[in-house]
């Protein structure tokens, strides 16, 4: 399958974690992506420009530092289906969400509520009950947490849907994680989106797990806005820079709140130092400040890989894996005390599925996959195992691999 795949591996182009005298088989790109070999060069080359050229590097760097992230836009446009202007690189995924917030969060004592899933990941939990805290309104009351339906591990895109048309009043914003990080489950955003907008609410979206995993098409699909981490699936090192989208028809409206800084202001009079700012009609206008070219290096490097690969060819590859990962996986569980709790249909998930483990904490389990078979997954307690074959770099092996490994853990 490896040999005769239409989209060959690029693992090649990636250092995999080493077991014994050989590789590892890495399932954990949903919380790490790998390292690029081409990396190390390309950051040494930032900073041996910064060595010979120190501040001149702002204009005379082989990629000059002063406009750097706009090398990034057009790449980020085509992975979330975007128009350039409505995408920026900048910050770490929360605080693009609390700076979205800030403009799309004007909540009234009728309309207040936002709704998140109820296996939301932790931190979006905090934001926006943060936000509700600090705009005055109870944040017990004023986030509507959505659970799947009984005896199921997945949020129904159809469930939020029905939702909103049955409570959407009181809605402020609906901010979803479009994979969610749990379960894997991939929602409809367009579905979504329509039904906030219907119901006169406001429709973010985090990608953390969704950007560089599933074709998107943000600005089709009529999203309000999103933000996207870029270490997980695009490769692009612990903690790197983030991403945020903003609809083109928000871009020229003056009446959204927004904060301020330097890299908010027009480029093109930003060095007359004037004390107010002078507003663009792009993504850009959200920006703080001078984006740090170290950090930005390698997302300009992995967006440059997705563009040569593209997200269509991509997703097509990791519909594959996954297929043959969870038919190896069906084998393991049907003996076993294991399910995969992850939607069965293509087109309800990503490149994850997990397990659950009945009985057993996830933990040992996961550190037993490593340390004995050298396969990295991902533990999320109490019981369930994520395994994430990212297509960039997992093979067909990899996955026969993994299936067996656990059949051997699980008999253990």
């Amino acid at each position: 399958m490896d040999a005769h795949d239409p989209l060959p591996t690029r693992r090649d182009e990636f250092h995999i974690p080493p077991h014994g005298s050989g590789e590892a088989a890495y399932f954990a790109g949903n919380s790490l992506g790998l390292q690029p070999k081409a990396l190390q060069a390309r950051l040494g080359e930032e900073l041996d420009d910064w060595a010979r050229l120190g501040v001149e590097g702002h204009l005379e760097a082989r990629r000059p530092w002063l406009p750097y992230h706009d090398l990034a836009r057009e790449p980020a446009a085509r992975l979330v289906g975007a128009l350039p202007s409505e995408v920026v690189v900048m910050n770490s995924l929360t605080v693009n969400l609390h700076l979205l917030m800030v403009s799309f969060y004007r909540p009234t004592p009728q309309r207040h509520r936002i709704v998140i899933e109820d296996s939301a990941f932790p931190s979006d939990s905090y934001a926006v009950r943060s936000q509700a805290a600090f705009h005055g309104y109870d944040p017990d009351d004023a986030v509507i947490r959505l659970a799947p339906r009984a005896g199921e591990a997945a949020l129904r895109s159809e469930d939020v849907v029905a939702y909103l048309a049955a409570h959407g009043a009181g809605v402020a914003l609906v901010l979803l994680g479009a994979v969610n990080y749990y379960s894997g489950e991939l929602l409809d955003i367009a579905a979504i989106t329509a039904a906030a907008h219907a119901a006169g609410a406001v429709a973010g979206w985090d990608l953390a797990h969704a950007a560089g995993n599933v074709e998107l098409r943000l600005h089709d699909a009529g999203a309000d806005w999103a933000a996207w981490c870029s270490y997980k699936y695009l490769n692009s090192g612990p903690g790197s820079l983030a991403g945020a989208f903003v609809h083109e028809r928000h871009l020229a409206d003056r009446t959204l709140p927004r904060l301020a800084g330097w890299w908010s202001t027009d480029p093109a009079s930003r060095f007359q130092m004037e004390p107010t700012v002078t507003p663009v009609d792009s993504a850009d206008g959200w920006q703080l400040s001078n984006p740090p070219i170290l950090a930005l290096a390698p997302v300009l490097l992995s967006l440059e890989m997705f563009d040569q690969t593209g997200m269509t060819a991509l997703r097509a590859r990791s519909v594959r894996l996954t297929a043959y990962l969870e038919s190896l996986l069906d084998e393991v569980c049907a003996a076993r005390a294991a399910e995969i709790i992850t939607p069965r249909e293509p087109e309800r998930r990503g490149a994850q599925l997990s397990v659950r483990v009945r009985g057993r904490e996830a933990g040992p389990v996961t550190e037993r996959l490593r340390h004995a078979h050298g396969v990295v997954a991902d533990a999320r307690r109490p019981d369930v195992i994520r395994l994430a074959p990212a297509p960039m770099y997992c093979t067909f092996h990899d996955c026969w691999r993994a299936a067996g490994a656990l059949a051997e853990v699980l008999d253990a």
